[in-house]
């Protein structure tokens, strides 16, 4: 357990330092977001495909697997957008209304059961998202953009739990990959930048980053109960304020330390009720 921990820690940590090196991209050097989000797809699509090639093989004609690269693509555009305009740990305690998203989609539209304790629990997050946000009062464009972002990586998510009886895990992954990649190379054109030694490390380390975060989640989850790992994806925003201190001189104000501490229990408690007492499924 504990080594599977570590993992979940370190992958948590590989995600917001992936989006770090996307924001010093767009915000201090002046490179086009969509350039950003097409080379992090493929970078993630030449890492995958000589081990998932065999997965992808015969499911590109189900829609749902466009449907589902579609909300992936739009997904990652929106936060590099954000990432552009807002601070690192903002963005990604806005970005968590996706979580709860999925599990409200996943109700109506999967028809999987739930506890009211579990929607008072969603309810308290997305208080604390309203908190991150303060829609009407201090919100920015790039705040904006990063609860589009979450709204989007919800319904990606509903719809991974959608395709999971009928597409292996290899292939959800290369088509969300190579997928995103086709959909997204028409916009590309027009908005390669200047390239330089800086550009081109920061342009791998945001696509490695991410999908190192991925992996290694991949891996922990194979080493251990995912229920049991699944309150330490929270650890992304404790990374997400070292990281924005650290790297860009942000601190969260008040209100959003609040709402991000509202936001990390929430979410803790719905993933130990879960673990401790599922749900029996439908018969």
């Amino acid at each position: 357990m504990t080594k599977a921990i570590l993992i979940m820690l370190v992958a948590m940590s590989c995600i917001p330092a992936g989006d770090a090196a996307s924001k010093v991209l767009t915000s201090q050097l002046g490179v086009a977001p969509i350039y950003v989000v097409w080379t992090r797809f493929t970078l993630g699509a030449m890492i995958l495909l000589p081990f998932t090639w065999r997965a992808g093989l015969g499911v590109w004609r189900d829609w749902r697997v466009w449907f589902r690269a579609a909300l992936i693509a739009a997904g990652i555009s929106c936060i590099t957008q954000a990432l552009k305009h807002a601070a690192l740990a903002d963005v990604f305690g806005a970005f968590f209304i996706g979580p709860m998203i999925s599990f409200l989609l996943s109700v109506w539209l999967l028809k999987e059961q739930a506890r009211f304790i579990q929607a008072i629990l969603i309810m308290i997050g997305f208080a604390g998202v309203l908190l991150v946000v303060r829609p009407g009062f201090d919100v920015s464009a790039g705040l904006g953009w990063a609860v589009l972002a979450g709204c989007l990586y919800g319904s990606f998510l509903t719809a991974s739990r959608w395709l999971a009886g009928s597409v292996a895990l290899g292939g959800l992954m290369l088509t969300q990959m190579i997928g995103a990649v086709i959909l997204t190379t028409p916009f590309v054109f027009g908005n390669f930048p200047e390239m330089s030694f800086e550009i081109g490390v920061l342009t791998v380390f945001s696509g490695i980053g991410s999908m190192a975060g991925n992996v290694l989640m991949l891996f922990a989850y194979k080493m251990h109960e995912a229920s049991k790992l699944a309150p330490f994806v929270y650890f992304q925003l404790i990374s997400a304020v070292i990281l924005g201190w650290v790297v860009f001189g942000d601190l969260p104000d008040l209100y959003a330390i609040a709402g991000m501490v509202l936001i990390v229990a929430a979410g803790i408690a719905v993933a130990v009720l879960q673990s401790r007492w599922p749900i029996p499924a439908r018969t």
